[in-house]
């Protein structure tokens, strides 16, 4: 005769479904998941299944083509996400823990003014500290590159953050003006007072409309009720400096692309009486264990701000 408990069998290794869970509401599909764990969907389904039946809740509900953790889910989510992470994570951390910095692998997600503009003295100081460690910069931007951090196809990310969302960590280090470039010897170069609609007559040149700088600027002159021109859309900070130089526009960049050389064929203005200043800082999955190379990577853009963030020594997040 079944025994009471025979329908929850996989109460026999509470890791199993546990570890469906998280990988089903980070990933926010069953087939993912299964991919991830390398099980079939159906198995993966009935450990969900399971966890509803022993705990008498529904923990996903789908919304569109995704899976979504109901508020039951998301509790059982908080709970299960440390243990699981921390147990999956411990053969990782002891060999990192036995050979400290010797070898291993560590992989960064920023974007391509990032990586030419932030990271080339932090790379070069990164790779002479540790030469053993395979370090892989991914040039990837916005949606993409948070993708990479929520599959942990990368160790972290760094760039820079508008809006942060609420299953990811956002510590900026660095904080740059926004600038006016023109060519040298344009008419608002020398202007005194200079005013958001002294602008408007010149066409900007910007990067593409689904790029962050493209919808703040925007969204200044709308709310300033100032009307603008693009006279080109273009991608890549020193093609746009490149265009500017030549006559083709003004532009609103950041300060982080402004090199000396730039000064000899561009005039530059700030103009943070207009524009918010943009920050650049580490970008990690709340709750990843993170390797000795990740924390000696975030400690080489500010010495300390592991600690600051609030994480312990094994990685993990307190806050």
């Amino acid at each position: 005769m079944a025994t009471k408990d025979a329908r929850f069998y996989y109460k026999g290794d509470r890791l199993k479904p546990l570890r469906a869970l998280c990988q089903v509401a980070r990933l926010g599909s069953v087939s993912r998941a299964a991919e991830a764990l390398y099980l079939s969907q159906p198995a993966v389904t009935l450990q969900i299944k399971a966890l509803e039946r022993e705990h008498g809740v529904t923990l996903f509900e789908r919304v569109g083509r995704r899976m979504s953790l109901t508020r039951e889910g998301e509790q059982l989510y908080e709970l299960a996400r440390p243990l699981v992470e921390g147990i999956d994570g411990i053969d990782t951390e002891f060999r990192s823990r036995l050979r400290g910095m010797q070898g291993g692998a560590l992989r960064v997600a920023a974007g391509s003014s990032t990586i030419l503009y932030l990271l080339p003295d932090l790379v070069r100081a990164f790779s002479e500290q540790h030469p053993d460690v395979q370090l892989a910069l991914e040039n990837v931007t916005g949606k993409d590159g948070l993708a990479l951090l929520r599959s942990d196809a990368v160790d972290l990310a760094v760039g820079s953050m508008l809006e942060v969302p609420n299953d990811l960590d956002y510590a900026p280090v660095h904080r740059y003006d926004p600038m006016l470039i023109m060519p040298l010897g344009h008419p608002l170069a020398e202007r005194e007072p200079l005013a958001l609609e002294d602008l408007s007559p010149h066409g900007l040149i910007l990067p593409p409309k689904r790029l962050t700088t493209y919808r703040l600027v925007d969204l200044v002159f709308h709310q300033a009720r100032v009307p603008y021109t693009v006279a080109l859309e273009v991608g890549g900070w020193e093609v746009i400096k490149q265009y500017v130089a030549m006559g083709l526009g003004i532009s609103i960049v950041t300060g982080i692309c402004l090199r000396e050389e730039d000064h000899q064929r561009l005039a530059v203005r700030n103009l943070s009486e207009w524009f918010p200043q943009r920050s650049y800082g580490v970008v990690v999955r709340k709750g990843r264990v993170l390797s000795p190379q990740a924390r000696a990577f975030i400690d080489l853009l500010r010495p300390g701000l592991f600690e600051r963030r609030g994480y312990d020594e094994t990685g993990h997040s307190g806050r």
